[in-house]
Protein backbone atom coordinates (compact mmCIF):
# COMPACT_ATOMS: atom_id res chain seq x y z
CA UNK A 1 0.00 0.00 0.00
CA UNK A 2 1.46 3.29 -1.01
CA UNK A 3 1.98 6.41 1.66
CA UNK A 4 -0.11 8.26 -0.38
CA UNK A 5 -3.39 5.57 -0.40
CA UNK A 6 -2.43 5.46 3.54
CA UNK A 7 -2.16 9.35 4.09
CA UNK A 8 -5.79 9.79 1.91
CA UNK A 9 -7.43 6.73 4.16
CA UNK A 10 -5.91 8.43 7.65
CA UNK A 11 -8.05 11.75 5.91
CA UNK A 12 -10.97 9.73 5.33
CA UNK A 13 -10.79 8.50 8.80
CA UNK A 14 -10.52 11.93 10.47
CA UNK A 15 -13.57 13.37 8.14
CA UNK A 16 -15.88 10.13 9.04
CA UNK A 17 -15.12 10.67 12.92
CA UNK A 18 -15.96 14.36 12.41
CA UNK A 19 -19.22 13.91 10.92
CA UNK A 20 -20.01 10.98 13.07
CA UNK A 21 -20.30 13.88 16.09
CA UNK A 22 -23.34 15.56 13.27
CA UNK A 23 -24.57 12.30 12.60
CA UNK A 24 -25.37 11.47 16.16
CA UNK A 25 -26.70 14.92 16.89
CA UNK A 26 -29.26 14.72 13.85
CA UNK A 27 -30.14 11.07 14.99
CA UNK A 28 -30.97 12.57 18.09
CA UNK A 29 -33.81 14.26 16.68
CA UNK A 30 -35.62 10.98 16.26
CA UNK A 31 -34.17 8.80 18.70
CA UNK A 32 -34.33 9.32 22.35
CA UNK A 33 -30.21 9.19 23.79
CA UNK A 34 -30.24 5.71 25.78
CA UNK A 35 -31.72 3.61 23.03
CA UNK A 36 -29.60 5.44 20.23
CA UNK A 37 -26.78 4.21 22.03
CA UNK A 38 -27.60 1.21 22.70
CA UNK A 39 -28.95 0.50 19.18
CA UNK A 40 -25.56 1.50 17.77
CA UNK A 41 -23.60 -0.61 20.16
CA UNK A 42 -25.49 -3.44 19.27
CA UNK A 43 -24.86 -2.85 15.84
CA UNK A 44 -21.05 -2.38 16.37
CA UNK A 45 -20.96 -5.21 18.52
CA UNK A 46 -22.65 -7.72 15.49
CA UNK A 47 -19.86 -6.27 13.22
CA UNK A 48 -16.96 -7.09 15.43
CA UNK A 49 -18.31 -10.52 16.38
CA UNK A 50 -18.70 -10.90 12.14
CA UNK A 51 -15.04 -9.71 11.56
CA UNK A 52 -13.84 -11.97 14.38
CA UNK A 53 -16.01 -15.25 12.92
CA UNK A 54 -14.65 -14.23 9.73
CA UNK A 55 -10.54 -13.68 10.95
CA UNK A 56 -10.90 -16.85 13.89
CA UNK A 57 -8.12 -15.12 15.63
CA UNK A 58 -10.23 -14.68 19.35
CA UNK A 59 -8.37 -15.67 22.34
CA UNK A 60 -10.35 -16.58 25.37
CA UNK A 61 -8.70 -13.93 27.86
CA UNK A 62 -7.79 -14.65 31.24
CA UNK A 63 -9.50 -14.18 34.68
CA UNK A 64 -7.44 -11.34 35.34
CA UNK A 65 -8.00 -9.99 31.78
CA UNK A 66 -11.69 -10.72 32.24
CA UNK A 67 -11.57 -8.10 35.10
CA UNK A 68 -10.36 -5.44 33.37
CA UNK A 69 -12.06 -5.59 30.40
CA UNK A 70 -15.37 -5.75 32.73
CA UNK A 71 -13.63 -2.39 33.90
CA UNK A 72 -13.24 -1.26 30.19
CA UNK A 73 -16.39 -1.51 28.64
CA UNK A 74 -17.77 -0.18 32.40
CA UNK A 75 -16.24 2.94 31.73
CA UNK A 76 -15.19 3.59 28.08
CA UNK A 77 -18.81 2.10 26.82
CA UNK A 78 -21.41 2.21 29.58
CA UNK A 79 -20.66 5.19 31.30
CA UNK A 80 -19.31 6.82 28.06
CA UNK A 81 -22.14 6.46 25.82
CA UNK A 82 -24.72 6.98 28.43
CA UNK A 83 -23.08 10.29 28.87
CA UNK A 84 -22.30 11.23 25.64
CA UNK A 85 -25.80 10.81 24.17
CA UNK A 86 -27.42 12.86 26.99
CA UNK A 87 -24.47 15.57 26.54
CA UNK A 88 -25.30 15.88 23.17
CA UNK A 89 -29.01 16.27 23.19
CA UNK A 90 -28.10 18.69 25.64
CA UNK A 91 -25.29 20.89 23.32
CA UNK A 92 -23.86 20.78 20.13
CA UNK A 93 -22.00 18.17 18.21
CA UNK A 94 -18.81 20.99 17.49
CA UNK A 95 -18.67 20.96 21.55
CA UNK A 96 -19.18 17.44 22.05
CA UNK A 97 -16.14 16.97 19.77
CA UNK A 98 -14.12 20.02 21.24
CA UNK A 99 -14.51 18.43 24.89
CA UNK A 100 -14.09 14.74 23.86
CA UNK A 101 -11.06 15.89 22.20
CA UNK A 102 -9.31 16.49 25.71
CA UNK A 103 -9.26 12.80 26.81
CA UNK A 104 -5.21 12.22 25.88
CA UNK A 105 -4.50 15.13 28.40
CA UNK A 106 -7.20 13.94 30.49
CA UNK A 107 -5.57 10.06 30.45
CA UNK A 108 -2.46 11.45 31.39
CA UNK A 109 -3.41 13.12 34.79
CA UNK A 110 -5.62 9.83 35.17
CA UNK A 111 -2.12 7.89 34.60
CA UNK A 112 -0.28 10.19 37.29
CA UNK A 113 -2.67 9.42 39.89
CA UNK A 114 -3.15 6.06 39.91
CA UNK A 115 -0.60 4.42 37.78
CA UNK A 116 1.98 7.24 39.46
CA UNK A 117 3.32 8.03 36.01
CA UNK A 118 5.66 10.69 35.71
CA UNK A 119 4.46 14.12 34.52
CA UNK A 120 6.46 16.40 33.06
CA UNK A 121 6.50 20.13 32.64
CA UNK A 122 5.58 20.33 29.26
CA UNK A 123 2.38 17.97 30.26
CA UNK A 124 1.43 19.98 33.18
CA UNK A 125 1.44 22.84 30.82
CA UNK A 126 -0.30 21.27 28.06
CA UNK A 127 -2.69 20.24 30.16
CA UNK A 128 -3.18 24.16 31.54
CA UNK A 129 -3.97 25.62 28.25
CA UNK A 130 -6.45 22.71 27.04
CA UNK A 131 -8.28 23.67 30.34
CA UNK A 132 -8.47 27.24 29.33
CA UNK A 133 -9.75 25.69 26.23
CA UNK A 134 -12.38 23.79 27.89
CA UNK A 135 -13.45 26.63 30.27
CA UNK A 136 -14.17 28.86 26.89
CA UNK A 137 -15.90 25.91 25.67
CA UNK A 138 -18.28 25.24 28.58
CA UNK A 139 -18.94 29.02 30.00
CA UNK A 140 -19.22 30.66 26.45
CA UNK A 141 -20.02 28.17 24.01
CA UNK A 142 -23.75 27.76 24.53
CA UNK A 143 -26.70 29.70 23.28
CA UNK A 144 -26.20 31.32 26.63
CA UNK A 145 -23.34 32.98 29.24
CA UNK A 146 -22.72 29.90 31.60
CA UNK A 147 -22.23 26.51 31.99
CA UNK A 148 -24.22 24.08 29.63
CA UNK A 149 -25.31 20.88 31.31
CA UNK A 150 -24.98 18.68 28.11
CA UNK A 151 -21.27 20.14 28.15
CA UNK A 152 -21.07 19.03 31.67
CA UNK A 153 -22.61 15.61 30.81
CA UNK A 154 -20.07 15.46 27.79
CA UNK A 155 -17.37 15.84 30.14
CA UNK A 156 -18.23 13.02 31.78
CA UNK A 157 -18.33 11.16 28.93
CA UNK A 158 -14.88 12.22 28.19
CA UNK A 159 -13.54 10.88 31.55
CA UNK A 160 -14.58 7.99 31.16
CA UNK A 161 -13.40 7.38 27.65
CA UNK A 162 -9.92 8.39 29.39
CA UNK A 163 -10.55 6.13 32.75
CA UNK A 164 -11.36 3.12 30.22
CA UNK A 165 -8.00 3.79 28.14
CA UNK A 166 -6.23 3.05 31.89
CA UNK A 167 -7.28 -0.51 31.60
CA UNK A 168 -6.68 -0.52 28.52
CA UNK A 169 -3.12 0.03 28.65
CA UNK A 170 -3.10 -2.92 30.70
CA UNK A 171 -4.48 -5.17 28.45
CA UNK A 172 -2.73 -4.35 25.31
CA UNK A 173 0.41 -5.86 26.69
CA UNK A 174 -1.13 -9.29 26.43
CA UNK A 175 -4.26 -9.12 24.29
CA UNK A 176 -4.36 -6.71 21.20
CA UNK A 177 -6.74 -3.81 20.25
CA UNK A 178 -8.82 -5.55 18.07
CA UNK A 179 -8.95 -8.26 20.57
CA UNK A 180 -9.59 -5.76 23.67
CA UNK A 181 -11.87 -3.48 21.41
CA UNK A 182 -14.29 -5.96 20.66
CA UNK A 183 -14.69 -7.76 24.38
CA UNK A 184 -15.08 -4.62 25.87
CA UNK A 185 -17.50 -3.54 23.70
CA UNK A 186 -19.55 -6.52 23.78
CA UNK A 187 -19.48 -5.92 27.82
CA UNK A 188 -20.82 -2.52 27.67
CA UNK A 189 -22.86 -3.19 25.37
CA UNK A 190 -24.91 -6.04 27.96
CA UNK A 191 -24.54 -3.93 31.02
CA UNK A 192 -26.58 -0.99 29.05
CA UNK A 193 -29.61 -3.23 28.72
CA UNK A 194 -31.23 -2.22 32.19
CA UNK A 195 -30.69 1.30 31.36
CA UNK A 196 -32.59 0.51 27.69
CA UNK A 197 -35.60 -1.10 29.91
CA UNK A 198 -35.49 2.06 32.13
CA UNK A 199 -35.84 4.48 30.01
CA UNK A 200 -38.53 2.41 28.00
CA UNK A 201 -40.39 2.40 32.21
CA UNK A 202 -40.05 5.97 32.38
CA UNK A 203 -41.71 6.43 29.13
CA UNK A 204 -39.06 8.98 27.78
CA UNK A 205 -38.08 6.20 24.53
CA UNK A 206 -38.93 6.65 20.64
CA UNK A 207 -37.42 6.21 17.53
CA UNK A 208 -37.75 6.71 14.32
CA UNK A 209 -40.51 5.37 11.93
CA UNK A 210 -38.06 6.63 8.92
CA UNK A 211 -36.34 3.57 6.87
CA UNK A 212 -33.39 6.33 5.62
CA UNK A 213 -32.56 7.14 9.90
CA UNK A 214 -32.21 3.03 10.34
CA UNK A 215 -29.82 3.12 7.04
CA UNK A 216 -27.68 6.12 8.54
CA UNK A 217 -27.74 4.97 12.28
CA UNK A 218 -26.29 1.34 10.88
CA UNK A 219 -23.73 3.30 8.37
CA UNK A 220 -22.43 5.52 11.68
CA UNK A 221 -21.51 2.24 13.71
CA UNK A 222 -20.32 0.16 11.11
CA UNK A 223 -18.43 2.49 8.38
CA UNK A 224 -17.94 5.56 10.89
CA UNK A 225 -17.09 3.48 13.70
CA UNK A 226 -16.02 0.17 12.67
CA UNK A 227 -14.19 0.19 9.50
CA UNK A 228 -12.74 3.79 10.67
CA UNK A 229 -11.07 2.59 13.32
CA UNK A 230 -9.70 -0.47 11.29
CA UNK A 231 -8.12 2.29 8.65
CA UNK A 232 -6.77 4.14 11.76
CA UNK A 233 -4.71 1.23 12.76
CA UNK A 234 -3.69 0.46 9.72
CA UNK A 235 -2.88 3.79 9.14
CA UNK A 236 -0.67 4.04 12.44
CA UNK A 237 0.98 0.52 11.11
CA UNK A 238 1.95 1.70 7.88
CA UNK A 239 2.81 5.58 8.27
CA UNK A 240 3.50 5.92 11.58
CA UNK A 241 2.23 7.10 15.34
CA UNK A 242 3.78 10.74 14.63
CA UNK A 243 2.08 11.23 11.12
CA UNK A 244 -1.19 9.21 11.91
CA UNK A 245 -1.34 12.09 14.84
CA UNK A 246 -1.65 15.36 13.05
CA UNK A 247 -4.60 13.89 11.46
CA UNK A 248 -6.27 14.30 15.06
CA UNK A 249 -6.44 17.48 15.05
CA UNK A 250 -9.30 17.43 12.05
CA UNK A 251 -12.56 15.81 13.57
CA UNK A 252 -13.37 18.59 16.01
CA UNK A 253 -13.10 21.07 13.31
CA UNK A 254 -15.04 19.19 11.09
CA UNK A 255 -17.71 18.63 13.10
CA UNK A 256 -18.59 22.48 13.39
CA UNK A 257 -18.21 23.03 10.20
CA UNK A 258 -20.98 20.20 8.93
CA UNK A 259 -22.97 21.03 12.31
CA UNK A 260 -23.17 24.10 10.94
CA UNK A 261 -24.81 23.69 7.43
CA UNK A 262 -26.62 20.51 8.48
CA UNK A 263 -28.39 21.11 12.01
CA UNK A 264 -28.15 24.59 11.80
CA UNK A 265 -25.77 25.25 14.49
CA UNK A 266 -24.05 28.64 14.58
CA UNK A 267 -20.11 28.98 15.05
CA UNK A 268 -19.66 30.87 18.13
CA UNK A 269 -15.67 32.61 18.97
CA UNK A 270 -15.51 30.33 21.90
CA UNK A 271 -15.81 27.41 20.11
CA UNK A 272 -13.12 28.28 17.86
CA UNK A 273 -11.23 29.82 20.44
CA UNK A 274 -11.44 27.35 22.94
CA UNK A 275 -11.02 24.46 20.25
CA UNK A 276 -7.59 25.73 19.09
CA UNK A 277 -6.63 25.76 22.84
CA UNK A 278 -7.71 22.59 23.49
CA UNK A 279 -5.45 20.44 20.27
CA UNK A 280 -2.59 23.44 21.26
CA UNK A 281 -2.42 21.87 24.38
CA UNK A 282 -2.30 18.24 23.55
CA UNK A 283 -0.10 19.09 21.11
CA UNK A 284 2.42 20.28 23.62
CA UNK A 285 1.86 17.60 26.10
CA UNK A 286 2.44 14.95 23.52
CA UNK A 287 5.57 16.88 21.82
CA UNK A 288 8.42 14.22 22.42
CA UNK A 289 11.90 13.46 21.15
CA UNK A 290 12.43 11.56 18.23
CA UNK A 291 14.00 8.55 19.83
CA UNK A 292 11.19 8.06 21.76
CA UNK A 293 8.17 8.59 19.48
CA UNK A 294 4.35 7.77 21.29
CA UNK A 295 1.15 8.40 20.64
CA UNK A 296 -2.22 7.44 21.90
CA UNK A 297 -3.87 5.43 19.38
CA UNK A 298 -8.09 5.35 18.57
CA UNK A 299 -9.87 2.08 18.70
CA UNK A 300 -12.27 1.24 16.28
CA UNK A 301 -15.21 1.97 19.77
CA UNK A 302 -13.19 5.66 20.85
CA UNK A 303 -15.04 8.11 19.63
CA UNK A 304 -18.30 8.57 20.55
Amino acid sequence: MSDRTVLLKLLGVSLLWGGNYVASAYLLRDFSPILLSFTRLVVMSLFLLSVAAVNRSMRWPTTREWVLLLFAGIFGTLFNQLFYFTGLKLSTAGNAALIIALSPIATTLLSRLFLKEEVTAQKWLGALVALVGVVCIVLYGGKALGISKGDLFLLLAMLGMSISLLFIRKLTSGMTSYEVTIYSTLIGTILMSPAVGFEALQGQMHWSHHLWTWVLLVSVAVIGQGLAGFWWNQGIAVAGASTSAMFMNIPPFIAIIVSFFVLGDPIRTAQVGGGVLILAGVAIANMRRRQTPRVQTKDAVGLS
